[in-house]
């Protein structure tokens, strides 16, 4: 059905139309009549379905009225709006507009999945999940209870591929950073318009960021997609469409997964002060985050108690604080980023009554790094994995602000239109008479043949983050290559299989090196590790327990060579143990041995040793190193460097 309507009227909302004008009709003979009146009270919408702000009275033209009610709130060229047309229309966009970025984070995050190795992280990720559900348990009470949930769900996953490789270790990191950017997506939707979810989600999924945690095996990608997902339920509870027990229950499995994720209820606490909800909703807020903080409360008991872990933690400062904007700013510049952001919260970007884009996207992109930022002056614990799940608040606020800018420009546009036809009119009067009754048309059609609305802006700026993510390939290469890791634990494991001969005593220095045979035992098949006394999985510990110190000089008493595997800082100077174990490591291959062979691969040593020939009976105490007194052997003796192989006798690889 088409229905005519007259584009007349000083502002949006005022009387117009055919049926309900000042001059009244059939069915309004009042000025602004019931279905002209219903007509103005209906907010204007693009064909996409989105809201169209409001022209305010005395702020345009009549002729500006008409040109930004023509061309920005969708009625035709001609004057006519085709009802029910495009009734189906704007769900598909909005289901497009989530769609697409997940496409694309599934593109970004399977290219280049299989780097050819693991680091050290994924390796205890490895090694842990293939462990049995109780031997996983023994292990949280002594260590990671923070990864807990992260490696039951592992250990699902490689039970249902025994024998997988890297590549299955990582596809729950690429689904979960897919969940995560369509989730964004849909809240770029959802508060915004469609056209602002595809950009925030798509720049979402350009960030070289999330691409690389997207190929890692740790829990950071799916902690992303659960606070994004809680993110989106807090939005439609707020709203008196959610549950709040569903948005509790995910509050809860995300921290679980990991636990500085809480500190998303501190920003959605924000949002909802910022939109001054009504009280029931704070009575549901309250009640479902006193549930999933009651879930919590044991693992944060467990885990205070094994802070050991996170000691190589520094206190950040503005260094860490700028590095964490660059990577936030993902495919963009820093400052166009920042500029964009701002865009996003100029005029009245806070709803009163209700929550806005710029109220959910800056607590989320703020209040948790921030809160880490300031805790870690005191006490450490800021790496920028810890808070990979406030980058979805930043991309929000950088598409929403390039949607201002977009509507602004629009009306820069119109305002221009109008003026050429004013001019254009006054000087040629026929030209005037040709365009009598069309000039409010005339002004938009400049704007739409500018691009500056509809789905062509929309094609640009896809365009745009398809260039800027461009700029950003040679580190998105780097990224998918095992030197864009810490380490690499395949080429030593791959070196040990080459190297090591049946029975050869193997010594790892210090013990948390055993993780290269951990991840990779084939490599490692013909040695015997010297100093172990019970494995990892037999212990409730990571790296398994060693013998003592006597022990350990009695075992190497009986070898005439022994290859010992040094983490790089093992071969500092100045380093030195507290462990009396790791010490006598150090002082018998020191006095009793000597090298014969030397290996590097990526900063770790694999050297070999062989008896030296002389060595002092086993009744006379070996002479310490000068300046320094002998140690009993239960406390260990005392520090001394590991002798390296001289360039001479480094054989080529």
């Amino acid at each position: 059905m088409v229905v005519k309507a007259k584009v007349t009227g000083k502002a949006w909302g005022e009387g117009g139309g055919k049926a309900g004008n000042k001059t009244g009709g059939k069915a309004g003979n009042k000025p602004g009549g019931k279905a002209g009146s219903e007509a103005g009270k209906r907010p204007a919408r693009e064909a996409d379905g989105s809201r169209v702000p409001p022209v305010t009275a005395g702020a345009a033209t009549t002729e500006r009225a008409g040109a930004v009610r023509m061309g920005v709130a969708g009625a035709a060229r001609a004057g006519t709006v085709r009802a029910g047309a495009g009734a189906a229309r704007p769900g598909a966009l909005r289901a497009g507009a989530v769609a697409v970025p997940v496409v694309a984070m599934l593109a970004v995050g399977l290219c280049g999945i299989d780097r050819g190795g693991m680091w050290r992280d994924e390796g205890v990720t490895y090694q842990v999940a293939q462990r049995s559900v109780p031997e996983i348990w023994r292990l949280l009470h002594t260590v990671d209870a923070v990864h807990g949930l992260y490696y039951l769900l592992m250990h699902g996953v490689l039970a249902l591929a025994p024998g997988a490789g890297e590549v299955v270790l990582r596809l729950p990191s690429v689904l979960g950073a897919c969940v995560a950017a369509g989730l964004v997506a849909a809240l770029g939707v959802r508060l915004g318009r469609p056209r602002v979810g595809l950009w925030a989600g798509l720049l979402y999924a350009a960030t070289p960021m999330v691409g690389y945690y997207a190929q890692e095996g740790r829990s950071y990608a799916l902690v992303a997609a659960g606070v994004a997902g809680a993110t989106l339920l807090l939005v439609r509870c707020a709203d008196g469409r959610g549950r709040w027990w569903a948005y509790g229950l995910v509050v809860a499995v995300t921290a679980v997964l990991h636990e500085l994720a809480v500190l998303m209820v501190a920003a959605h606490a924000v949002t909802l002060a910022v939109g001054r909800v009504p009280g029931r909703a704070w009575r549901g807020f309250v009640c479902a985050v006193g549930g999933a903080v009651g879930v919590l409360l044991p693992l944060v008991l467990v885990s205070h108690g094994q802070s050991e872990q996170v000691a190589w933690l520094r206190a950040p400062g503005w260094e860490a604080t700028e590095a964490l904007g660059r990577r936030f700013a993902g495919p963009l510049p820093l400052g166009l980023a920042g500029a964009l952001a701002a865009a996003a919260l100029w005029g009245g970007a806070f709803r009163r009554g209700g929550l806005s884009l710029a109220g959910v996207a800056l607590p989320l992109a703020v209040v948790p790094p921030g809160a880490i930022l300031v805790a870690s002056q005191w006490s450490p614990l800021y790496t920028e994995r810890y808070v990979l799940y406030a980058l979805a608040g930043v991309q929000l606020l950088v598409a929403a602000g390039a949607d201002r800018v977009v509507a602004v420009a629009a009306t820069v546009g119109t305002d221009m239109g109008v003026g050429i036809g004013r001019v254009v009119r006054a000087r040629l009067p026929r030209a005037g008479g040709l365009c009598a009754g069309r000039r409010d048309v005339r002004g938009v059609s400049l704007v739409r043949r500018l691009g500056i609305r509809g789905g062509g802006v929309t094609l640009v700026g896809v365009v745009v983050i398809a260039l800027a993510f461009c700029t950003r390939l040679p580190s998105l290469q780097r990224d998918r290559s095992t030197d864009g890791r810490p380490d690499d634990l395949a080429p030593v494991a791959a070196l040990a299989a080459r190297q090591l001969r049946g029975g050869d005593p193997v010594l790892f220095l210090p013990a948390i090196g055993r993780r290269i045979a951990l991840t990779y035992p084939r490599g490692f098949r013909k040695g015997k590790d010297i100093a172990l006394r019970v494995p990892g999985d037999r212990s409730g510990t990571l790296y398994g327990t060693e013998v003592g110190g006597t022990e350990l000089r009695r075992r190497l008493t009986a070898v005439t060579r022994v290859w010992v595997i040094a983490q790089p800082f093992a071969e500092r100077a100045g380093w030195c143990p507290d462990d009396a174990t790791e010490r006598t490591k150090l002082t018998v291959v020191n006095e009793e041995f000597r090298p014969r062979a030397e290996f590097v691969r990526g900063g770790v040593v694999l050297r070999l040793y062989v008896r030296r020939t002389f060595i002092a009976p086993a009744s006379v105490p070996v002479a310490p190193p000068s300046g320094r007194t002998a140690a009993a052997p239960d406390a260990g003796p005392p520090c001394a460097a590991l002798p390296s192989a001289g360039p001479a006798s480094r054989p080529v690889p």
